[in-house]
């Protein structure tokens, strides 16, 4: 599973997408669980915005007290609609894009893992599908967050190569530009799977990528 990537900046949001970011707060450079990220989401009629959202749709400080701490970063396509962290969600089309550069996931060709970064082989950023929700906050604030819809990629030329070895190979939604509409303001869950299909693999490439060392 990913749960880690690089976002894309403001200009290259502006780009994809044709609009601003409608905050001022800066984002990190990479996004870990509970860090805030951009996301795409649509309005209504075909107008769409860009917002800040916190990466895990249930972020830790929503998990109640006493429940042991879980991971929303992802949803696995295949029971997206029946797990009660994203089932909602999903089956109110509550559709979202994330604009990244790349991200990054373990390979262990090496025989240890070795964390690698994983972007388009033209260089381009890309954008993943992914379910949003809000909150309401004890001071009355709103906030959102969201998760990035993965599908199981086993027999993917490229992506069976990452996570542990045994393990189920898995890969995050890639969308390409002509579906980013599409995608948005899809409100069928049974049409939104169409969308849910592995990037074609000899558009996508990736190279060794090691954290920088604290100094």
């Amino acid at each position: 599973m990913c749960v880690n990537y690089r976002p894309s900046n403001r200009e290259q949001i502006q780009e994809m997408f044709s609009l601003h970011i409608s905050v001022d707060e800066n984002w990190p450079a990479e996004v870990w669980k509970d860090y805030s990220a951009p996301i795409v989401r649509a309005l209504d009629g075909d107008a769409n915005e860009a917002i800040l959202a916190t990466y895990g749709i249930v972020p830790r400080k929503h998990i109640p007290e006493g429940v042991k701490v879980f991971d929303t970063m992802n949803a696995r396509s295949e029971t997206v609609g029946e797990k009660r962290s994203y089932s909602k969600a999903w089956r109110n089309g509550q559709t979202c894009l994330i604009p990244m550069e790349c991200f990054f996931e373990p390979n262990y060709v090496t025989g240890k893992s070795e964390r690698w970064k994983i972007d388009l082989a033209d260089g381009k950023p890309f954008a993943v599908a992914g379910l949003w929700r809000d909150w309401k906050e004890t001071d009355g604030a709103e906030t959102h967050s969201f998760t990035q819809l993965t599908i199981n990629a086993d027999h993917h030329p490229f992506m069976k190569q990452f996570h542990k070895p045994g393990d189920e190979k898995r890969s995050l939604v890639i969308l390409g530009p002509d579906e980013y509409q599409a995608w948005l303001s899809c409100r069928d869950p049974e049409i939104a799977r169409s969308f849910l299909t592995l990037y074609p693999s000899e558009l996508m490439m990736g190279n060794p990528a090691p954290r920088p060392s604290k100094k």
